[in-house]
């Protein structure tokens, strides 16, 4: 009888563990099975049994809503102009360095001026404006004996702003159109592919929203792929709302006036439209950008026809800018990629060229790298002030 006791001792406890241990696994069970499944009704669950509910960040709490993300709030125009002319000056400009330099020294030979000659040449400002500078420096140098080096700068100073011509009006025609400004201002943009049109876009609509002004683009470029998702997500990113077509391939025309249509419904101040990245040789191309002109014009006049140029690639970008200009009547230039200034003298020849000013200008990747043109700053930049 006492050895039964006894086993008794050693029986019970160990019984009492495992029930209590069954307990605890369906209770574990109960707890896995009030787990959310992952994807849409009906899909099997994602087998997780071995995480705890209370541990799976991926697992919202009770009553949380997950968060909207917050529109972009753009830098001010006013506050671009110094960040930029900084970032400018800092970039070390192999023009501005190699013509001080050489106008620096006590006596110039024709090989120095052959010189400055070649590096004008290589900047891409162009033969005429390349003599005309060089012609006028020679002058004055001789005129007045300028050595001292502060002297030397203020004078190539003088000379390039009057070169880049101050006297241009740059600004942006984005006022509201009509007789009592019921129409929106259309900004039409235009270029080739690969000189970043329609991210230059993109950060054209943060300048105007950071202006205060009201926006809505126009999706046109339908023959490149993602163009309209690309334009969509720079928009959104400031709360400006995209007028495009449902499939690629779309009639660019079609959708330019639905966007022109909607803009005058929505009362917005200006529309941007987005255009295909065509090259200048492809004649029906050519032909399709004029009909999206007139047919925008049927809803509101086209207020700007803006060129985006890639500042590196010299001639051939003038070329593209010749033939944009006859099709598209173009109003003013964009200057993309412009960091290095190396080829700083495209503003010269490209306005020469086209009779146009340079308008706005992109020094950097950033979102908010897009700034108006100063001629006064860009020389200074160029300068190293």
């Amino acid at each position: 009888m006492n050895e039964f006791l006894d086993l008794l001792v050693y029986i019970v406890p160990a019984l009492a563990v495992i029930g209590l241990g069954g307990w605890a696994g369906v209770a574990a069970q109960k707890k896995r099975s009030a787990r959310p499944t992952q994807g849409d009704a009906g899909k099997e669950a994602t087998d997780s049994s071995d995480i705890s509910i209370d541990d799976d960040p991926a697992v919202p709490a009770a009553g949380d809503v997950p968060a909207t993300p917050a529109v972009e709030v753009p830098e001010a125009v006013t506050s671009r102009f110094t960040r930029l002319r900084s970032r400018l000056a800092a970039s070390g400009s192999p023009l501005g360095a190699r013509l001080l330099s050489v106008l620096s020294k006590d006596h110039l030979s024709e090989g120095d001026w052959d010189e400055l000659e070649e590096t004008l040449l290589m900047a891409d400002l162009g033969a005429g404006p390349t003599s005309e500078l060089i012609e006028a420096l020679r002058t004055q140098v001789r005129v007045h004996a300028i050595k001292d080096a502060a002297q030397v700068k203020e004078l190539l100073r003088t000379e390039l702003v009057k070169l880049v011509d101050p006297s241009l009006d740059r600004s942006l025609k984005i006022d509201r159109q009509g007789e009592g400004g019921e129409l929106p201002a259309v900004v039409m943009v235009v270029g080739v592919n690969g000189t970043g049109k329609t991210t230059t876009l993109g950060k054209l609509t943060r300048v105007l929203v950071a202006d205060g002004r009201s926006v809505l683009l126009g999706a046109a470029d339908t023959f490149r792929a993602a163009a309209a998702d690309q334009l969509e997500t720079w928009g959104a990113r400031v709360g400006v709302a995209t007028v495009r077509s449902d499939r690629d391939g779309a009639d660019p025309a079609s959708v330019a006036f639905d966007a022109a249509k909607s803009a005058k419904e929505q009362d917005v101040d200006v529309l941007l439209v987005d255009t295909a990245g065509r090259l200048q040789n492809k004649t029906g191309l050519m032909d399709e950008l004029g009909k999206i002109a007139r047919v925008v014009t049927k809803e509101a006049p086209i207020s700007e026809v803006l060129l985006v140029l890639d500042a590196t690639t010299g001639q051939n970008g003038l070329n593209q800018a010749r033939v944009f200009a006859q099709v598209a009547g173009v109003t003013g230039i964009v200057l993309t990629k412009l960091d290095g200034t190396a080829k700083g003298g495209i503003v010269v020849a490209v306005q020469r060229e086209l009779g146009v000013p340079v308008k706005l200008i992109g020094l950097g990747e950033g979102p908010d790298d897009l700034a108006p043109f100063d001629a006064e700053q860009f020389v200074a930049g160029i300068l190293g002030d």
